[in-house]
């Protein structure tokens, strides 16, 4: 089974690289599933039901998310519909949405990092209580997290006991895509799918000016050439143990 997750989708830029770039990496590997995280899709912060829609017409089977899931309101009441999104699993009871999802043999997971991020449930404890209940030998996780020694945690924390821990959130790819010695894919970032030539995919102009001036002020989208960052993981279906993890690139204007 192979398994693409994209990195964070930022705005427009980033939906028209998965529109352009993705039917080809489906049909050029035979891909199973794609997995990407829309949390920034929408104007660079949140996800819309027009934008989440747009992402399921390229070709994204299940959309995860992270700390901006609330940004953009209209989306809450999609949470509890069929469409395949995720909220973090580790928000309080009773928040809309739902922390995973199973299609088939997989399960796929959205966990919220604490350090640097804010105060959640405990995503470990989250983990625990989640895998005691799932029938899928099949499972990926997002991990949505600041800190890379957090991330690296649950990565070991996890090993042997589901298929693959993808780090989002910071928007810079990272190079240790390794397999642990349990049988568990790793990488600490899988990056962004964004414009190039900007800071984490807003306006570089914009950005260095808030570092500047210290004051705060909306940041818009980056223009220009976009990046894909994914990373695609060939797991064992019989077992749930990766085989393989390697980075996925590409460009798109």
């Amino acid at each position: 089974m192979l398994i693409l997750a994209i990195g964070d989708i930022i705005g427009r830029p980033g939906r028209k690289a998965v529109s352009q770039l993705l039917p080809g990496l489906r049909r050029q590997y035979g891909l199973d599933m794609v997995i990407a995280n829309g949390e920034n899709a929408a104007g660079g912060v949140g996800l819309t039901p027009e934008t989440a829609r747009e992402l399921l017409s390229s070709g994204v089977d299940v959309i995860t998310s992270g700390n901006h899931i609330w940004a953009q309101k209209e989306i809450i009441p999609d949470l509890d519909s069929e469409m395949p999104i995720l909220r973090p699993l580790n928000y309080p009871p009773g928040v809309p949405g739902r922390g995973y999802i199973a299609m088939g043999a997989v399960a796929v997971v959205n966990l919220l990092g604490r350090t640097f991020i804010g105060d959640f449930d405990c995503p470990f404890r989250a983990m625990d209580q989640l895998l005691a209940e799932l029938e899928q030998r099949v499972v990926i996780v997002d991990f949505h997290a600041e800190a890379t020694s957090e991330k690296v945690a649950m990565g070991r924390y996890l090993d042997g006991r589901v298929s693959a821990v993808l780090g989002t959130h910071t928007h810079v790819g990272t190079i240790d895509t390794q397999i642990f010695p349990r049988g568990t894919a790793y990488v600490t970032d899988i990056g962004m799918c964004g414009p190039v030539n900007s800071v984490i995919g807003d306006d570089a102009e914009e950005v260095i000016k808030r570092f500047l001036t210290a004051m705060p002020h909306r940041l818009s989208v980056g223009k220009g050439k976009t990046a894909l960052n994914a990373v695609m993981v060939e797991i064992d279906e019989n077992t749930g143990k990766a085989l393989s993890i390697e980075r996925i690139s590409g460009e798109a204007e």
